[in-house]
């Protein structure tokens, strides 16, 4: 990180260099070419150096402004002292300019009104530009700042989400274990051993950004085998899985909400109850979509974790995806369904 940041450094004033290179060689690049029949300007080498030197102190003055009286003055609402300091320092570079007009050009005298006038555009032109590169220069960075706050921002909600489901989905799991505990049935070893999976993948795959499309549907497959376990015949369960592009990536634990809620509220005082499962691709687009019976007339007893799981992934696809995603969910003739196209390009 150190050296990236002292590379960064060097381009920019390397980049700086240039830009003062072609600027200061613009005046001799645009001029005229040389006519014989006028001669030469016994000057012309006085007035180079001169002028090379003078454009020194335009940088100087550049930085001078940028750095610290935009800062100061501009930025404090001093505008009187601004305008003072300005004129004090154009007055000094010209004290300076005529110091050295004198030495290198013996055959014209200094006068300093003149010589003011000359040189005042290209004084008011560095002042300008200066404000101009210190105000972009601050929104830049102002924007740089915001851009990783918001950032840093969304990774720690995302963590916070994902933490919040995390424990959801394992309360739900141990109740499955604990309800073939009590049956002593024999689906209780292979039940273990597919927690341990779930395990496995929850506490060393979630911590990456994206884990692969065929990993996640692994992952909901094993969810769905614990509890077809549990309900057994009792609930009427359809799973369709045809994912061809399994190699896509998705963020973890981004689907197994919807099918927690299913089971979570398909079943129990329900007449018939039913879920449907059926996850699919198609030119990298993920289609999928959960339905199941619901009781509309029942009060549900509501506890604590109830509504984290559609909340939280509802939220997590809108700070992920944005407008690469269209999540639908409805409520009609006894069937609770969500609806979810999301974009894995």
């Amino acid at each position: 990180m150190k050296s990236i940041r002292i590379n960064k450094k060097w381009l920019e004033v390397l980049l700086h260099i240039a830009a003062w290179l072609v600027v200061f060689s613009l005046p001799y690049l645009l001029r005229p070419p040389y006519d014989p029949q006028r001669g030469k300007n016994p000057d012309s080498e006085g007035f180079f150096y001169l002028n090379m030197i003078t454009n020194f102190f335009w940088v100087g003055l550049f930085y001078l402004n940028a750095n610290i009286l935009v800062e100061r003055f501009i930025y404090g609402k001093k505008y009187i002292q601004y305008i003072v300091v300005l004129l004090a320092t154009f007055c000094l570079i010209m004290v300076f300019h005529g110091f050295l007009f004198t030495h290198l050009i013996k055959r014209r005298p200094f006068v300093f009104l003149v010589s003011a006038g000359f040189n005042l555009t290209t004084f008011l032109l560095t002042v300008a530009a200066s404000i101009i590169y210190k105000l972009i220069w601050d929104k830049s960075k102002t924007d740089r700042l915001l851009q990783e706050k918001q950032e840093e921002n969304l990774k720690s909600e995302l963590s916070f989400l994902r933490s919040q489901i995390s424990p959801h989905f394992i309360f739900n799991v141990l109740n499955n274990m604990v309800a073939l505990v009590r049956l002593k049935s024999d689906e209780l070893e292979p039940t273990i051993m597919k927690l341990s999976n779930l395990m496995q993948y929850m506490l060393y795959e979630t911590d990456e950004e994206k884990v692969l499309l065929k990993t996640e549907v692994e992952y909901l497959q094993s969810y769905i085998d614990l509890q077809q376990q549990r309900f057994g015949t009792k609930v009427k369960l359809h799973v369709l899985f045809d994912v061809k592009e399994d190699w896509l990536s998705i963020e973890p634990m981004m689907l197994i909400p919807f099918v927690e809620n299913a089971f979570k509220h398909g079943v129990g005082m329900i007449e018939k109850p039913a879920i449907n499962i059926k996850l699919y691709t198609k030119d990298k687009d993920l289609f999928f979509e959960v339905s199941n019976r619901f009781n509309d007339t029942a009060e549900e007893v509501k506890d604590k974790t109830s509504g984290i799981g559609l909340h939280n992934v509802s939220r997590r696809l809108n700070l992920l995806y944005g407008k690469q995603h269209d999540l639908l969910i409805t409520k009609k003739d006894g069937w609770f369904s969500v609806s979810l196209k999301l974009n894995l390009h």
